[in-house]
């Protein structure tokens, strides 16, 4: 149920509150109302069109009467039908044309033509205890439905980058009152630095082209009745070379540096963005001097055939369309097989090496200390001279040049380094080699010097 219909009871209780007020002030009441759904509708011609008109009272009627007129702009109304109650009184010339079922005031136009554009206004007078009166207008417009568009580009061989303009225009064989609207995409195309339309916005001018004009571009008519789009249309721009690079199926690359496997095969590959594709050319660079090698977008290298272990190449790119061209220069170093890999193995060793070296160093080196504070000879020494009994000291004979043997035991020097150069210091009498003491005896250690100096005293008495 519309609107309209729904609020139709509302609006019978409204009017006859208005027409008792009315009748109450004025001593009349007017209360014929006419409604249609839409003052402008549009209509396509060669088919029928349907104006609905609705009308209500709060009134006894004793005849209804509904007359149909039509206008154009700047011309008088001109009488189309009209009926009374049910009997229709149509105009010889339309009788045919248009139609109309009373007590229901709507009209039917069969078939709608372009004459027949203009304002058509509906009249209705009740007839009761008095005559009321009311109308509407209506505007109608007449159009073809719109045929597919058509987007023709020129120049249909395409343009380059930054020098040649473009235009698309877009056609339409059928259809009224066009408006037109282009598409990127799916996407409305506005104006811009580059873009320009024509006052009808059927012709889009790119000056000049870039890559970015590259894409899906259709056009888009209607009108108020129906719209259709054109085909995907992509021009052709010429462009590029772009972002040139080379890449290895083998190898290590750093930079612009490949290093490759002596006795293996690399294959290099040279890319760019560009449109046509690109021209490709091979240049080897030795000695200061540089020739082509190939040409293609790809180049073998067999590292066993190179002489030298360290190659500059470069790859030549050129747009044949666009006149524009890009280089790119890498080195190619060949290694030995073993070399490398013994390298890489080095490299994903050396920090558990590194931490095994130095675990090992700390260790070996508390070992060490924790021995050598242990046994100190300095220590042993004194730890046994300590436990002789004081009557062996002063029994023993001294070569230090003191009485007690007690007070000798601060020359570090000549107990802890016992040598063959000590015993030059020894007076030669008081240990003589007759004796029975020989020379491997003086490098013995001083415990063994004491024990052996009383039993000189003894066998040699003074």
């Amino acid at each position: 149920m519309g609107q309209d219909a729904f609020m139709e009871p509302f609006n019978d209780t409204l009017g006859v509150f208005q027409c008792k007020l009315y009748l109450l002030l004025f001593g009349a009441c007017s209360g014929l109302k006419v409604t249609v759904p839409s003052h402008t509708v549009h209509g396509i011609r060669g088919q029928a069109l349907y104006l609905p008109v609705h009308y209500g009272f709060h009134t006894p009627a004793s005849d209804i009467q509904i007359i149909w007129l039509f206008e154009r702009p700047h011309t008088m109304p001109k009488y189309l039908l009209g009926s009374v109650n049910k009997s229709v009184v149509p105009d010889l010339e339309y009788q045919h044309k248009f139609t109309m079922m009373p007590p229901n005031a709507s009209l039917l136009i069969n078939p709608l033509q372009f004459p027949d554009e203009g304002n058509y206004i509906v009249k209705v007078n009740i007839q009761g205890n008095g005559t009321l009166s009311a109308s509407q207008k209506i505007q109608v417009t007449v159009d073809d439905p719109v045929t597919k568009p058509v987007v023709q580009i020129h120049p249909p061989s395409g343009a380059v980058e930054y020098v040649g303009n473009m235009t698309l225009t877009c056609q339409v064989e059928g259809g009224t009152r066009l408006a037109y609207q282009w598409l990127k995409h799916g996407r409305p195309v506005h104006t811009s630095s580059t873009y320009f339309f024509s006052p009808q916005n059927n012709t889009l001018h790119i000056a000049p082209v870039t890559k970015e004009d590259i894409g899906n571009y259709s056009c888009l008519a209607k009108n108020p009745v129906s719209e259709m789009e054109s085909d995907i249309i992509m021009p052709i721009i010429y462009y590029g070379p772009y972002g040139l690079q080379v890449n290895s199926d083998k190898g290590l690359k750093v930079g612009e540096v490949f290093t490759v496997d002596l006795g293996e095969a690399i294959l290099f590959d040279c890319s760019a963005d560009s449109y046509p594709p690109n021209t490709y050319s091979w240049i080897r660079r030795t000695d200061n001097t540089t020739y082509i090698i190939k040409h293609g977008p790809r180049l073998e290298v067999a590292s066993e055939k190179v002489a030298q272990k360290t190659t500059d190449y470069v790859c030549c790119a050129y747009n044949n369309i666009t006149g524009r061209q890009d280089e790119t220069r890498f080195t190619v170093i060949i290694t030995s097989v073993g070399l490398e890999k013994l390298a890489q193995k080095g490299k994903s060793l050396s920090p558990l090496a590194s931490i095994t070296g130095i675990s090992l160093f700390l260790i070996v080196s508390m070992c060490l200390t924790f021995l050598w504070k242990k046994y100190q000879p300095y220590k042993v020494l004194k730890q046994k001279l300590e436990g002789r009994p004081e009557t062996e000291y002063r029994k023993a004979q001294t070569f230090s040049g003191h009485e007690d043997a007690l007070d000798d035991f601060g020359v570090y020097e000549f107990v802890a380094f016992p040598d063959a150069s000590g015993l030059s210091r020894m007076p030669s009498r008081s240990v003589p080699a007759s004796d029975g003491v020989s020379g491997q005896d003086l490098h013995s250690t001083i415990y063994e010097v004491i024990q052996h100096i009383p039993a000189q005293q003894q066998d040699h008495p003074e």
